[in-house]
């Protein structure tokens, strides 16, 4: 199993990076490219994912959004690819938050989940993630107040995600995320 990997970024899309190893180029798909420039070393915690078709080598800035990821693996019905998503659309600690909480909701609407699997995840995964384990509060009221703005949903979800890290509070969240527009 390949953990994580090392080495200068040789090009960047919106799925991913290659980072070169030993002379090889490594596809690693990302849930989240910031902080990575071509020419730039890296250094990314991996989970391998071996499948009928081929292996795909995933990525993430820590070993702790590594753990969360297989943490969403463990859901029956959620692949790498779905995973991933989840992880795109909004921070672990939001994440993992609204789980803890039970907090259906902020991953139907926030996390842009199906009812059906935001449900399968909270079933899953609730007694595995402690309240305040990765507390950051989940950003659910911030969502439904833009909306209420009038944002679209897919306009308050981009708000949201672009709240940067460090930023407590509910209204500090919100006026945030309105600076972000």
């Amino acid at each position: 199993m390949i953990r994580s990997i090392r080495g200068p970024v040789i090009s960047l899309s919106a799925a991913g990076a290659v980072i070169e190893v030993a002379g090889f180029g490594v596809e690693v798909h990302l849930a989240d490219t910031a902080g990575l420039a071509e020419g730039r070393e890296a250094a990314l915690a991996t989970h391998l994912a071996v499948k009928q078709d081929g292996m795909e080598l995933y990525g993430f800035a820590d070993a702790p959004d590594r753990d969360f990821f297989e943490k969403l693996l463990a859901v029956p019905g959620v692949g790498p690819k779905t995973a991933l998503g989840v992880l795109r659309r909004a921070p672990r600690r939001a994440i993992a938050t609204a789980i803890a909480a039970r907090d259906l909701g902020y991953l139907t609407k926030v996390v842009g989940l199906g009812k059906k699997l935001a449900e399968k995840m909270l079933v899953e995964l609730g007694e595995k993630i402690a309240p305040g384990e990765d507390a950051q509060g989940p950003d659910s009221e911030v969502f439904e107040t833009l909306v209420a703005l009038g944002y679209t949903e897919r306009e308050a979800r981009r708000a949201v995600q672009a709240i940067p890290q460090g930023i407590d509070g509910k209204d500090a969240r919100l006026r945030a995320a309105l600076s972000a527009k």
